[in-house]
This record gives C-alpha cells, sequence and structure tokens, in this order.
C-alpha cells in the first residue's frame, strides 16, 4: 500500500476491482472452484426499466449481496440472478409523463395509424436504454451477480412460460372472463387491481334525499349518500330484513327523483330488502346503483337489476343517459344534482362527512367503480387438476413452515390478506405489457386461447375464420409472480434442477401481496414446488425525523451521488448497520460519512500491519505469549458469535459487531499493545507480533467483505501471504 495515502480513496478503487471480479468469473456459478457443491440461489427483484435507481434499491442490492459473498465464502455455489422488469402500468404512467413535458400524450399516438405498434415502441426504447444504466447502477453497488443469466420480464422465453402458466390456468377452470365491477382510473384510461388503489380519508358532504313512493308522493324513503350524482343510475332502496322502520315499503316502487325517462329501463325504483345493507349506515336504507359500485352490483345480481346501465363514461365524466348532468365531470355534477333536487323538494338536508376514498395509486385520482368485462383469475376455488385453490396452496406452504418468514409480523399480515381475499383482475387496458393470448370470433363471440404466433385457423364453435384480438395486456404481476421458475427454466438447461427451490427471497415489506404472495401461489400450482424457502422483507427508508424519502418532499438521498462523496462500501454498511428485518431504516448523510470514516480506519489500520510486515517470515512459525493465545481465543469466539447472526439473518448485528471489534478493539487496543513489540530486538517477539496482526487483519477483512468488498478487497490484494487469487472466494473464518 503506498505510504502516503492517508485516506482510502473509493473512486481510484471501486471500478477497478470490479472488473477484477468480473473477469474473474466467478459471479457465474459454473466457475467456482470444486469445493463449491450446494447451491444458494437468490433470484434478484427485478427493479422497473423505467428510471434510475433509488435508495430502495441500493438496500435491497446491498443486503442481497451480503447473503451471496458470505455463503459463497462458506462454499456454497451462489447463484445470483440479475433481472428488470417491464413493469407495465408504472412504466406507461413513467413514459405517459415524459410525453406530456413534450407536448403530447399515448392518446395521440394511439390516434394515429399504427398507434399502438408505434407507442410500444418508443415505450420498448425508453426501458431498454433505462435499463443499460440500472445495469450499471447495480455494478456501482458492489453486486457480486451472474450477469450472463440476467433476464427480462418481455424477453420471448419469459413469455412463453406465461403463456403456458396462463394456458394451464385457463384449462383448469381458474381463469375466467366476467362482468364486473372494477377499480377504474379515469386519468390513466385503465383497471387497476384492489392492491392498486390506496385508500385516502377525505371529508365530505353526506346528502339526505327523499324518493316518494311512485303510488302516493306525500310518503316517501329518506336515503343518505355522499353520491348524488349517480343517482340517474339507481335501481332501487334496499333495507335490512330486521329494519321494521321500512317494513311496509319492501315490494313498493319509488320514483327516481333527479330524472325521468329512462326508456326500457323504465323510471320505478323498486324498493328491497337485502342483509347486505348496513343497518347504521345513514337512515338505514341504501340506493343501489349496480352499475357504479362493488357491494350495490353484488346486491343487483342476486335481485336481477339491470348492472350494465353505465352513467359513467371511461373519461371520468357523466354520459347521455344522465339528463342534465351529461357531460359533466364528478364534481360538477355534484353540484348541479344537488340544484336539481333542492328545485324538486327532494333534498332534505346535508351534513358533513368523513370516510375513506378510493384512489389511483399513481396519480391519486378518486377512483370510479365501472362495470367492464375482464379476465379474472379464481384465487380461493381448486382447479380441476388439484384439491387447493391458489390461496390454500400458498397459505399451507407458510404453515406448514415449507416457506418461513424472517420477521414472524408479516406472516400474520399474510395470512390476514389471504383469508380476505377476492378473485384477481388481470386484464389492463395499456399497450405496455404482455398481451393477453385471446383471440374472439367475429361471429359468435366465442373466446379463443391462442398461445403460438399468428392466430387461430377456425372457430371451435362456428367454424368462421374471422376474428378479433384481444387488445388487454396482463397486469405486471401475472407474469412477474412467475419470475423465480420463468427465469431458470429461461437460463441454462438444467438451471432449474439445480438451483429451483432458491433460497431466499428478499425485497420490501410493501410487495408482500403484490408480489410474494402470488410467487408462492404460481411456484406451488404450476411446479408443484415452493419458490423459495425464506421470505426476508425489509423496510421502506426515511430520513432522520422518520419521514418516507420522496423527492417531492426533498428528503431523498440519491445513492449514487453519495456513493461518489463516500465510497459504496460506506453507503452499504449504512443501510445495513441498525436495519432489522421489516423495520424502516433511518438514513442520513451524516451516517453515511461516519462509515465513511470508518473505511479510512480499515485503511490506515491495514497500511499500518503491512509496513511492518518487510522481514515477515510467513513459514517461520513464531512462538506466541500467552496475551496472544488468548487474544486469538477471543478472536475465535468473535468469528462464532458473528457467524451466528450471519446465519440467523441478523446482518445489522453482525456488520455492528465486526464495525466495533475492528475500530475499538483491533485498532484501538490490539495495535497499540503491539507497537512496541514490533521495535523489540527479540526477533520472535518482533515475529510473533506481526504474525499476530496479519492473522487478525486477515481474519477481519474475510468478516467484512459481505459488507465492504471493495476496500477488504483491494487490501487483500496487496497482502503478503493470501491462500485464495481473490478474496472473494476465500473461506469464511471458522
Amino acid at each position: 500500500m503506498p505510504d502516503n495515502s492517508s485516506s482510502y480513496n473509493p473512486n481510484e478503487t471501486e471500478e477497478k476491482i470490479y472488473r477484477l471480479w468480473e473477469e474473474s468469473g466467478f459471479f457465474n456459478p459454473d466457475n467456482l472452484p470444486e469445493r463449491h457443491q450446494k447451491p444458494f440461489t437468490i433470484i434478484m427483484p427485478p427493479p422497473n426499466a423505467n428510471g434510475s435507481l433509488h435508495l430502495g434499491h441500493a438496500l435491497t442490492t446491498a443486503t442481497e449481496d451480503i447473503m451471496i459473498r458470505y455463503k459463497r465464502m462458506r462454499g456454497f455455489k451462489t447463484l445470483w440472478l440479475p433481472g428488470a422488469d417491464h413493469a407495465g402500468f408504472e412504466t406507461q404512467v413513467v413514459f405517459e409523463k415524459k410525453l406530456e413535458k413534450e407536448g403530447s400524450s399515448r392518446f395521440e399516438i394511439l390516434k394515429q395509424e399504427g398507434g399502438r405498434e408505434k407507442l410500444y415502441k418508443m415505450i420498448w426504447d425508453f426501458t431498454q436504454t433505462n435499463k443499460s444504466h440500472m445495469e450499471d447502477q447495480i455494478k456501482k453497488l458492489g453486486a457480486s451477480c451472474d450477469w450472463s443469466r440476467e433476464k427480462f420480464t418481455l424477453d420471448p422465453n419469459i413469455i412463453k412460460t406465461v403463456y403456458q402458466t396462463f394456458k394451464k390456468m385457463y384449462d383448469d377452470g381458474l381463469i375466467y372472463r366476467a362482468s364486473r365491477i372494477v377499480n377504474w382510473c379515469p386519468k390513466h384510461q385503465t383497471a387497476l387491481s384492489d392492491l392498486e388503489i390506496n385508500w385516502e380519508e377525505r371529508n365530505d358532504k353526506i346528502y339526505y334525499v327523499k324518493y316518494f313512493l311512485a303510488d302516493n308522493p306525500k310518503e316517501f324513503i329518506i336515503v343518505a349518500t355522499t353520491r348524488p350524482e349517480t343517482i340517474p343510475g339507481d335501481f332501487a332502496i334496499a333495507v335490512h330484513p330486521q329494519n321494521k322502520q321500512y317494513k311496509n315499503f319492501i315490494g313498493k316502487s319509488v320514483t327516481n327523483p333527479l330524472i325521468k325517462n329512462r326508456g326500457k329501463y323504465g323510471d320505478a325504483i323498486k324498493v328491497i330488502s337485502d342483509s347486505a345493507v348496513d343497518k347504521d349506515f345513514g337512515t338505514g336504507a341504501l340506493k343501489i346503483t349496480p352499475a357504479h359500485d362493488s357491494v350495490d352490483f353484488e346486491i343487483g345480481k342476486n335481485h336481477s337489476l339491470p348492472l350494465d346501465y353505465q352513467i359513467i363514461g371511461w373519461d371520468g365524466r357523466m354520459n347521455e343517459l344522465t339528463g342534465e348532468l351529461n357531460g359533466l365531470k364528478i364534481l360538477e355534477a355534484r353540484t348541479k344534482s344537488i340544484e336539481i333536487l333542492e328545485k324538486a323538494g327532494a333534498l332534505e338536508k346535508i351534513e358533513d362527512y368523513k370516510h375513506q376514498v378510493s384512489v389511483c395509486y399513481k396519480c391519486k385520482n378518486t377512483i370510479e367503480p365501472l362495470p367492464r368485462t375482464q379476465w379474472f383469475v379464481k384465487m380461493t376455488e381448486a382447479p380441476k387438476s388439484g384439491k387447493l385453490s391458489l390461496r390454500d396452496l400458498a397459505t399451507e406452504a407458510v404453515k406448514s413452515g415449507k416457506v418461513k418468514f424472517v420477521s414472524k409480523k408479516f406472516e400474520k399480515i399474510f395470512n390476514h390478506w389471504m383469508k380476505n381475499i377476492r378473485d384477481w383482475n388481470i386484464s389492463r387496458q395499456i399497450v405496455w405489457g404482455i398481451p393477453i393470448p385471446i383471440w374472439y370470433c367475429a361471429k359468435c363471440g366465442q373466446d379463443i386461447l391462442f398461445i403460438e404466433n399468428g392466430r387461430p385457423d377456425r372457430c371451435p364453435k362456428c367454424n368462421n375464420n374471422s376474428f378479433k384480438k384481444e387488445s388487454d395486456v396482463f397486469d405486471t404481476w401475472f407474469s412477474s409472480g412467475q419470475w423465480p421458475f420463468a427465469t431458470l427454466q429461461a437460463c441454462r438447461p438444467d438451471d432449474f434442477k439445480r438451483f429451483y427451490p432458491t433460497s431466499i427471497m428478499e425485497t420490501g415489506w410493501d410487495i408482500l401481496f403484490f408480489w410474494v404472495a402470488r410467487m408462492i401461489m404460481f411456484g406451488l400450482y404450476v411446479t408443484g414446488k415452493i419458490p423459495f424457502e425464506h421470505v426476508y422483507l425489509h423496510g421502506l427508508i426515511r430520513d432522520k425525523d422518520r419521514q418516507k424519502m420522496s423527492k417531492s418532499k426533498n428528503n431523498a438521498i440519491d445513492p449514487l451521488g453519495v456513493i461518489d462523496l463516500y465510497g459504496t462500501d460506506a453507503l452499504r454498511l449504512a443501510l445495513i448497520i441498525g436495519n432489522a428485518p421489516g423495520n424502516d431504516p433511518i438514513i442520513s448523510e451524516e451516517k453515511i460519512r461516519g462509515y465513511r470514516n470508518f473505511a479510512n480506519k480499515i485503511w490506515n489500520a491495514s497500511k499500518f500491519v503491512m509496513m511492518n510486515l518487510e522481514d515477515f517470515a510467513p513459514l517461520s512459525k513464531p512462538t506466541l505469549t500467552d496475551g496472544d493465545k488468548k487474544i486469538l481465543k477471543e478472536l475465535g469466539k468473535f468469528i462464532k458469535e458473528v457467524t451466528k447472526d450471519m446465519e440467523n439473518f441478523r446482518f445489522y448485528a453482525a456488520g455492528e459487531k465486526i464495525y466495533h471489534y475492528f475500530w475499538h478493539t483491533f485498532a484501538d487496543k490490539i495495535i497499540e499493545s503491539v507497537k512496541p513489540r514490533l521495535k523489540s530486538a527479540d526477533k520472535n517477539e518482533r515475529l510473533a507480533s506481526q504474525y499476530l496482526l496479519l492473522e487478525i487483519l486477515k481474519t477481519n477483512l474475510k468478516l467484512l467483505h459481505p459488507f465492504m468488498p471493495f476496500i477488504t478487497e483491494e487490501i487483500y490484494q496487496k497482502l503478503p501471504i493470501k491462500e485464495k487469487k481473490l478474496l472473494m472466494i476465500e473461506e469464511w473464518p471458522i
């Protein structure tokens, strides 16, 4: 090590060291030495190929790289398979923002001839550029993953697997097409799953509206509603069977207080009895608008009410069925409807009301429940070929311990969510994604599953040869839910056999249901095996004031920016120490700077040791003092403690212990105590002290390597004595 380097300079080291690792070929498990036999596999959660990496990605990369480097040093045949996610809806939203800045929109492009293909190509080019940048950023974080096996969710062999799974589920009775109330985002013009909506508490108004009896206009039922603008779509007033107040009204009809002349649907609204009504809400009488509320839809279905009388368009405006409200936005229509009701003497009163409103998780606009024919996956019904539903397959795997959560609290959350799961809407009305492989007969409407290239020849029902292609694409989680087995089946011919099930899935707790639960379901259903043995969920990064990091709050830390300032090793250690699984870690620039200082401590202590090894004779066996033996014995105990923490996924504890040992025990105490002996005229005394320092330094470099790979490898390469070509394939100390 150069004598004049008083501090460690990561900018001069990291790119060189990463190149050294890549050229060694040891990221690829097939190239590891003979002692590496038992497989240890992690499938990297594929980052969305639509922008730069953020601190959450850095936490994922650091945590998984610690696991991989540790297991590699323990002699495992480690495979860490990287990839990128096309991230359907998310990416299209990002690209739409880009188009808006350029004065365009996806709707303008789609109007053009060949617009759909043009838009797809534009997003493809956009993601491929981002994907390339993203890979460079992951490398900068020190990820020792096998880039020769890297996959993208839109690779042809991945799509092939997704289609095969869809066909298996279709043939097994788990896939069906139905008209249901969906979560519709008027801004993005697509349906969203139940997981893709957020709930916001809002201070609104609740309106008490009189519905007059058709045969006796002097009598009426008062209904409380937050959405008077949907009254044109009412087809019933529902009361609970046990509500004696309305017993005499059941079976009678009331008139629509907002609109007349609904043509074949008639103007009368029937009073019905249904146990789904909440007796304690409002007046106990519920207006039923089947096409605009999921509860109303089910009640409407049970009472044979019209389910498709849609009065709000896909653009979020009232349509021609709403009379004077036609063309108005929702809030405008609400104001107008109150004016009409007041004039008609049908408005009893208005009260303040606090309630939860569903919004799009991306744009925060209010979700419109609208009826649409979509493709769904049955989550709670068993397939034709088996006894357990997708839900029960997953819950049984967790209950039996086949899949283990590192943090038990998430197991409870998982079970609670699975208990209340509903069928999954997998249709998305966007361009960017994997097309649903369905064709519809132009003559009889029969849906035909066709997963090959081209199109069907004949309709199996009517023998027609004219078809229309399904325009919807899969929800991105449908494809990424198959990621563990899809990636391994798409790599080397025997990779699936060698590396599946994988060892652990590490990701953020916020996608436990989006992704982790679905991977367990798909893995068991398609392969008959669990996709991974352990689930390690990390928290969401917060600043020193415990605020969630975001660009809008101006408190986000750019991982690449702090790497340039303080080095990758400092960032990695700051992300890991103090970060127990499932807890939200607190990160600040001060914390990262503190671990940069630690890197300098490692550098200078190592430099001191090596400066005093010039005359060290490695083959000579020195006679150690009792004090030396005690220090090495304590080091052995320390190794056991750290190893136990590593085995039990307590990386935060292991990292902190190594930090304190190196700084406060090795650097502050042992080195200081040995300094006089290094100057001793007694050759054995000097040799023993040299041996002691080198032994402790090498051991600490090995223990630190999973956490701080760059600086430890750089120092290791300068050691006068080393057993292996690279520290990354050294044996973990025992």
